[in-house]
């Protein structure tokens, strides 16, 4: 066998994933591929959802989304053997109609928890628990009716924080009898199908909204997440040393770790869901980081002058700071004799979350890369900088029944963050966005949102849509969309895909993607121009007079706003310069830069979406709130919930059997026996491929994961292989697994008919050779 050997993860497999290549279907000599998760059997996943200022509008959006969410996990739709028609029937439980098949089949076992963005004020005063309760969540399982608690009120899985999926109520043990130690039974509507009067659309729905938009100003939400699930020492308590100025963290923070725990399995697939309108915010905890947070009276220093033109400047920095190998900076010296700060029109005290290193010279936040490291390697520095296991990558109950470890490959991170829905569809055969009826990479009209293939094709005006939504953040060049920049100031240019004009404040007009600039106070607390807005509902439509909280539409100093999320004055047109009133009826987004620069990092494993949602009017259609970042997420998720297909052809010999040997690796506990007749379809690994077998034991993820077992699962021959191409049936009692393409007349075509029209074939297992629960899959194939 030729080549070696990239790992894939889970409890069953499917399909050989994308070529390394060009994404074109054709014979190959050597293919050296990533076998996906065909039936993973349990999901955990986490909601992370910002709770600052303006997010109730964004989160009642969300909740509408819920049942999309839960339906297209636990209930996927059954396709048709022709691949023209989808049904969803009633149930997980319930079998699809004659000729139907599944997506994916239906996951059984799902944790689904809620956490939000407020961790404090990082050892500043700002965001105190006094002010608010939710100011302070610090990454604990959220499940409040009420934001202005910090106790959880709606019923949880054994109180612990999150809901647990279970139609067959069998996590106590014993299945198909309902036991109060048992999970969730019901989707939308109660029944007696288990012991509570809840069900799992109802519950979520219900601790969506709670989350509240009474927290933190200063947003964590990427450390948020952090914290909950990776650091491996999460602080108890953050204060400042009195004799450095210095942040000192001190213990641990029991509750998360617990939680953690409780919430995720090590052999579970894991998708983190985040929600937010904003920039993420999330500071440093060390040396003198929150004094970023610090807002009473507080200026930063002025940068240095390198910073206006060259962020990446080895001379750009604070003026605080040393400057022993830099040249004098007049600039740096204030009028008093000391080092020179801000103004308040430079330094607005809402708005220092963006563009750190230009304005102050010093970037407080934490780097992106400690998230990239998070979702992908086994290994992360703990406070000292020492390199431990990674929680994600980890078994946090060795004691439990479920020892295996995870694979980079099962964690996936959705963003629905701030960035125009247009940047981010479809585009139609006339290259307009189209949320309904945009062509995907294929050619097929299936509308929703980019992939990650085709988020890193070329697009209108730039190399990609990266290039278009986040430009080159290492580079410290801004996104070719004018509508992803941030700035205080008005901004000039037109979208590159729809050609939509940025209209100044003093201009007349309307775009279909931010309105209109306007104009931010002086003497304001701060605020950026947004990435998009979009119309309120009816019913959330609200006044700004008086005490109302999170209105973007009060008058600031007597000064009327020009605020294009305000009802304009009597008489007025949405296209006049002339001021608004006080009454808002659009909400808004900024730029998401950090998150995108995540997701794009993660590639496949991150998926885009806009909180900017397409519309709101019509409920029953595909493009309403956020069923395209739902239908997005979904979409990336049944690739290994349901085995990716083959873009590529493999070549039979005359007995049709393919040139491939495929190992499944796993934590036996020392028990060891390819030859076990439990799990028939396997054989030792001997011969030449032993050189594969220390191959694999020589991965990273070996050593992370304990295996001490590989075998080689069959390839199915005589009439096991013709059952396996042609028995569409999930129940053959065969054993291994086979190559079934259609196309070259081996086998039926109902088995691919979940599959892209290019990529109509697969590798399928049947019977026993499904891979063993959290056992991880290799394979190479060499053909002509």
């Amino acid at each position: 066998m030729a080549g070696l050997l990239i790992a894939g993860t889970g409890s069953a497999f499917g399909c050989l994933s994308r070529p390394i290549a060009e994404n074109k279907p054709r014979s190959t000599s050597t293919i050296v591929e990533r076998l996906t998760q065909s039936s993973v059997d349990k999901i955990d996943l986490l909601l992370a959802i910002d709770n600052s200022g303006s997010m109730a509008d964004k989160q009642a959006i969300l909740a509408l989304a819920i049942p999309d969410l839960v339906q297209g996990l636990v209930n996927p739709r059954c396709i048709h053997k022709d691949g023209t028609m989808a049904t969803t029937v009633a149930s997980p439980n319930t079998p699809c109609p004659q000729d139907h098949k599944r997506e994916f089949e239906p996951v059984k076992d799902i944790h689904i928890g809620i956490i939000s963005s407020s961790l404090g004020g990082h050892g500043s005063g700002a965001c105190q628990r006094t002010t608010s309760a939710s100011n302070v969540d610090m990454a604990h399982l959220l499940a409040r009716t009420d934001e202005n608690s910090d106790v959880n009120d709606i019923p949880t899985y054994l109180n612990l924080g999150f809901l647990a999926w279970d139609p067959d109520q069998k996590l106590d043990g014993e299945p198909e009898t309902p036991d109060p130690n048992d999970g969730e039974a019901d989707i939308t509507a109660d029944s007696n199908a288990d012991l509570n009067n809840t069900s799992l659309v109802g519950q979520l729905t219900a601790m969506v909204q709670g989350t509240g938009q009474t927290g933190c100003g200063f947003e964590a939400q990427l450390e948020s997440v952090y914290r909950f699930l990776v650091d491996p020492e999460p602080y108890a308590a953050i204060s400042v040393d009195p004799a450095t100025e210095n942040i000192v963290v001190t213990g641990e923070d029991a509750d998360v770790k617990r939680q953690r725990a409780d919430f995720l399995r090590p052999s579970s697939l894991l998708a983190i869901v985040m929600l937010t309108d904003e920039n993420d915010c999330s500071i440093r905890e060390e040396g003198k980081n929150y004094l970023v947070a610090e807002t009473t009276g507080f200026r930063l220093w002025r940068p240095r002058t390198e910073c206006a033109t060259d962020p990446g400047n080895k001379c750009c920095r604070s003026c605080s700071q040393r400057q022993d190998d830099c040249p004098k900076d007049e600039a740096c010296m204030g009028t008093d004799g000391n080092t020179a700060q801000l103004t308040k029109e430079e330094d607005p005290v809402n708005s220092r979350c963006w563009d750190q290193k230009r304005r102050f010279g010093f970037d407080f936040l934490y780097p992106i890369d400690r998230y990239r490291r998070a979702f992908t390697e086994a290994q992360i520095p703990n406070r000292r900088g020492e390199l431990v296991p990674n929680p994600i990558f980890s078994d946090p109950n060795p004691d439990d029944l479920d020892s295996n470890v995870r694979d980079p490959g099962l964690v996936f991170f959705a963003g629905i963050v701030g960035v125009p829905w247009h940047d981010i569809a479809r585009q139609n055969a006339q290259g307009q966005p189209d949320l309904l009826n945009g062509l995907n990479q294929d050619g097929e009209p299936v509308g929703g949102f980019k992939n990650s293939d085709e988020l890193s094709a070329p697009v209108a005006g730039a190399a990609s849509t990266w290039e278009l939504i986040l430009g080159d953040p290492a580079k410290y060049q801004a996104p070719k969309d004018p509508f992803m920049i941030e700035s205080m100031k008005p901004r000039s240019g037109m979208n590159p895909i729809t050609g939509d004009a940025i209209v100044g404040p003093q201009e007349t007009g309307w775009n279909l993607i931010n309105g209109r600039e306007y104009t931010i106070p002086p003497d304001s607390t701060g605020d950026l121009q947004y990435a998009c807005i979009f119309d309120l509902p009816v019913d959330a439509v609200k006044t700004c007079d008086g005490t109302a909280q999170s209105c973007d539409c009060r008058a600031v100093g007597g000064q009327a706003t020009d605020n294009p999320l305000c009802r304009p004055e009597a008489g007025n047109d949405q296209e006049d310069p002339a001021p608004r009133s006080t009454t808002q009826i659009k909400a808004k987004a900024y730029p998401g830069l950090r998150e995108l620069q995540l997701i794009r990092e993660l590639g496949p494993q991150g998926i885009v979406g806009s909180v900017c949602p397409g519309q709101l009017n019509d409920p029953g259609a595909a493009d309403y709130g956020y069923r395209p970042a739902i239908g997005a997420i979904i979409d990336r998720l049944k690739t290994v919930l349901g085995g990716q297909c083959l873009p590529r052809t493999l070549t039979p010999d005359t007995d049709q059997q393919v040139s491939c040997l495929i190992l499944e690796a796993r934590n036996s506990q020392g028990q060891c026996n390819c030859a076990d007749p439990r799990t028939p379809g396997r054989l030792d690994v001997t011969g030449a491929h032993t050189a594969a077998k220390d191959e694999v034991l020589s991965l990273d993820i070996a050593k992370a994961s304990g295996w001490d077992c590989v075998c080689e699962i069959q390839q199915l021959e005589g009439d096991g292989a013709v059952a396996c191409r042609t028995n569409v049936s999930d129940d053959i009692d065969v054993h291994g697994w086979c190559y079934v393409d259609p196309s070259i007349r081996l086998g039926d075509a109902a088995i691919v008919a979940d599959c892209p029209s290019t990529e109509q074939r697969k590798i399928r297992f049947t019977g026993q050779g499904e891979a063993q629960q959290g056992a991880t899959l290799f394979i190479t194939c060499s053909g002509e």
